[in-house]
């Protein structure tokens, strides 16, 4: 007599702790992502849950809290902040909806994202998630728990691999507005090099459409330290403002013979401008101990009244560096009594940097 096996059924594992976290982050810094998540939560009182789910080059980290709140925009390494609720076990490929349905939180959504690591792995689940997307949507709509209305929390179903799928919800105040916390850039036709695409992304992401408006205008200045061969310079000059491009390499492409361009063949950690400017933008490879005092100083002086920066991380300790540095800069404006904002992001066009925002907040 033939027997026909059926597969064993998609379970729902018990619901994740209610204060779980999940945070997707760029592979190889999923360390750091949990401990500096970690460090903020035990600032606001001990945590006895067990050790993060940091698995090294998986592009995300789940970590257990005891009742604390993350605040997303103080998050460095972390590109998106999620409240997980199940996982679920797939072990058919014929049935992913029921399952996954079965194991969605309560209430409505405003949006659904379908989401997988930025890894080459997670590259590979990539066209299964397009697929699977409307199939999704339609159960939602057909329960009218997916609405037209921002306000209410997204819907992420995250497969960290393609028998496995994680679901959660994010605040939309307290999380990042792009699907897998990415905000890709198009690299212009004209700009001379694809670091352009690190400041691009910077300006978006510290800045909303009105402070984009007020704080980069055409006819302001500003100067470029470490400028070669013009990425960052052409983000400037786009908007219209008047650049000092200090660089001992050659400016390149429009960038070159710019009418918006004065290239000065000097040490930028030499260079003393003849007065203020509003903007420092500086990329420079070297530690970030001595970009943080080069900023300092420049804040200090009063030479600028804004700041987008990078700071090269070293290969271990990167948040002592980190912590260091930024450390270093609001010891220096505190001292001075000079009030200021400051944020920092390891954005997606960065690599073994993070990018820093600092602006004064009064005259």
């Amino acid at each position: 007599m033939q027997t026909t096996r059926r597969p064993a059924p998609e379970t729902t594992e018990p619901a994740l702790p209610s204060e779980t976290a999940l945070l997707y982050c760029r592979a190889g810094f999923e360390k750091d992502c949990a401990e500096e998540a970690l460090s903020h939560a035990r600032a606001q009182r001990p945590i006895t849950a067990k050790q993060p789910d940091a698995t090294a080059n998986s592009g995300y980290a789940i970590i257990e809290l005891n009742g604390q709140k993350l605040a997303y925009r103080e998050l460095i390494f972390a590109r998106q902040l999620i409240r997980l609720h199940h996982s679920v076990t797939l072990h058919s490929e014929r049935d992913r909806l029921t399952p996954i349905l079965a194991a969605l939180p309560q209430g409505c959504f405003g949006a659904l994202w379908l989401e997988v690591p930025d890894t080459n792995e997670g590259k590979t689940l990539s066209s299964f998630t397009r697929r699977f997307k409307p199939l999704l949507e339609d159960a939602l709509r057909a329960q009218g728990r997916l609405v037209d209305d921002r306000r209410q929390p997204r819907l992420h179903v995250f497969f960290p691999d393609k028998c496995t799928a994680i679901t959660g919800t994010s605040d939309p105040f307290n999380s990042s507005p792009f699907e897998m916390g990415i905000h890709r850039q198009s690299m212009p036709a004209d700009a001379p090099s694809r670091s352009t695409l690190k400041l691009a992304e910077a300006i978006d992401v510290f800045l909303d459409k009105s402070e984009q408006t007020r704080l980069l205008r055409s006819g302001m200045t500003a100067v470029d330290l470490g400028a070669a061969p013009g990425g960052w310079t052409w983000q400037m000059v786009s908007r219209g403002i008047r650049v000092t491009a200090v660089d001992n390499g050659p400016m390149k492409g429009t960038m070159a013979k710019h009418p918006l361009v004065e290239h000065l063949k000097q040490d930028g950690f030499r260079f003393v401008p003849r007065k203020a400017l509003d903007w420092l933008i500086c990329d420079m490879v070297e530690k970030p101990s001595r970009v943080s005092e080069l900023v300092g100083q420049w804040f200090v002086h009063g030479w600028c009244r804004h700041a987008i920066f990078n700071l090269k991380l070293p290969m271990k300790q990167r948040i002592p560096a980190i912590n260091a540095a930024l450390g270093k800069i609001r010891s220096l404006l505190d001292s001075e009594g000079i009030s200021h904002r400051m944020m920092a992001k390891q954005l997606y066009h960065d690599r073994e940097e993070i990018t820093v925002f600092l602006t004064r907040t009064r005259h």
